[in-house]
């Protein structure tokens, strides 16, 4: 099979030939190693962040995953109206009258985080009216929808599934919470009237050809009881998962934080096939186990690596024995994806497979940084050779994993002399498949 193949079956809650490996890498480790400012990625598109994680993805050879491909737009009506080492402030603006009215809030660009949107121009010292400011001409590329798919499709190949996005309504911050509670007839109105719209978005969705349909938000079950995610979003979510059955696609929901009745709900009274990222106490409440035991026969599951105690400050052999746990658990009959609890820090240490062999038997060996770098590679901003390498070499037959650790010096890994980078990127996306 194929990454795309296998991610597919695998969403599908059918048995892959292995066990797809699709670690959260969304945002910040690709800005990383693209070696930019993040705002050149968030702000001026260059690249968009959909190409700089298949470059990520390719990089490390796992199974892509890219879950939300949007439509491109160009900034309009916005200025420059800060500017530091380590920030850019944008604001945005009307036209009234010939003068310009001022947005109350910024975004704010980081030269190595995500932005921060709708930050109150007052919180972080600026005037409401901006005295100087610099006008903010978007040249990066327009892509609809489609198009964006398209594109990113030509790029990730069949090295990993690209998903479209359909919202579902519900409560997403605090705002939302008192304002259902001030008005809850307002608030069910409005998800009574998304609901008579959805499906066709679905549809039209459906038929741009994605690999499946993605829904879901950060923490559904943080801003909102089960009781409440019931009432506005649980309509709508059969609505998409119906429809994307219709077609034969796999539909996923993803939510950070509880998610373990949403599991439930979703496994026992909608049509979806995938739900992630299953995050383990105290950052959530899923344990993969009982997930697999009570919902592993209606539903795939994808996850649930801690990102903090295993994949930001996890020894390799720490990350080599949960990985092992997962697989253990919840791999048996298919619909199993490995992945992490949400997605992976800035810093997380990098793992990049090298190798294939050519019996059937797949062999990955990856490399985890633990010292600083000696600069970077051409594209891709990693370390010409990490100072201090250790390995896990997995080793793959008929689908299973035996995972054993050992430990490498400086060169014979990462040398040119036995690994040429043009031949282990020509194989890369077969190195690491469980």
């Amino acid at each position: 099979m194929t990454s795309r193949e296998r991610m597919v079956t695998a969403m599908l809650n059918k048995q892959p030939d292995m066990v797809p490996v699709a670690p959260d890498i969304s945002n910040m480790i690709p800005c990383r190693l693209t070696g930019k400012p993040f705002w050149d990625i968030y702000l001026y598109n260059d690249p968009p962040l959909w190409k700089a994680y298949i470059q990520a993805a390719k990089h490390f050879g796992f199974d892509g995953w890219l879950p939300s491909v949007c439509a491109q737009t160009r900034i309009r009506n916005a200025a420059i109206v800060g500017r530091t080492a380590e920030r850019i402030y944008l604001q945005s603006y009307r036209e009234e009258n010939g003068k310009r009215v001022w947005a109350p809030h910024v975004t704010v660009y980081y030269v190595a985080d995500p932005p921060t949107y709708g930050v109150p121009v007052e919180k972080i010292g600026l005037p409401r009216q901006p005295e100087q400011w610099e006008d903010f001409v978007d040249e990066s590329e327009e892509l609809t929808e489609e198009q964006a798919l398209r594109a990113a499709r030509e790029l990730m190949g069949d090295d990993g599934v690209l998903g479209l996005h359909v919202g579902i309504p519900g409560l997403y911050n605090d705002a939302g919470i008192f304002e259902y509670y001030d008005n809850p007839n307002l608030v069910r109105d409005r998800a009574r009237a998304y609901e008579e719209t959805v499906e066709q978005r679905t549809r039209e969705v459906c038929e741009m050809g994605p690999d499946f349909v993605f829904t879901g938000y950060s923490g559904c079950l943080t801003f909102q009881t089960p009781a409440i995610f019931r009432d506005l979003g649980l309509p709508s979510l059969q609505i998409i998962t119906r429809v994307a059955k219709e077609y034969g696609l796999p539909s996923q929901v993803h939510s950070c934080g509880p998610e373990a009745k949403l599991v439930e709900i979703a496994a026992k009274e909608s049509d979806l096939t995938s739900i992630n990222p299953l995050e383990r106490p105290p950052m959530g409440d899923c344990r993969l186990d009982e997930i697999k035991r009570d919902f592993g026969a209606d539903i795939s599951l994808m996850g649930n690596l801690h990102t903090t105690e295993v994949m930001l400050h996890g020894t390799p052999d720490l990350v080599r024995r949960e990985s092992r746990w997962a697989i253990d658990v919840a791999a048996e009959g298919g619909g199993f994806i490995l992945s992490t609890g949400d997605q992976c820090g800035r810093d997380t240490p990098d793992e990049k497979p090298l190798r294939h062999d050519g019996d059937g038997a797949r062999v990955g060996e990856v490399l985890r940084n633990a010292a600083a770098r000696s600069g970077p590679l051409p594209q891709c901003g990693l370390p010409a050779q990490p100072r201090e390498q250790c390995a896990v070499v997995i080793d793959r037959t008929e689908g299973r994993a035996a995972l054993r650790s050992t430990v490498h010096g400086p060169g014979p890994i990462w040398s040119r002399r036995r690994h040429s980078r043009a031949a282990s990127r020509s194989r890369i996306s077969h190195a690491l498949r469980m």
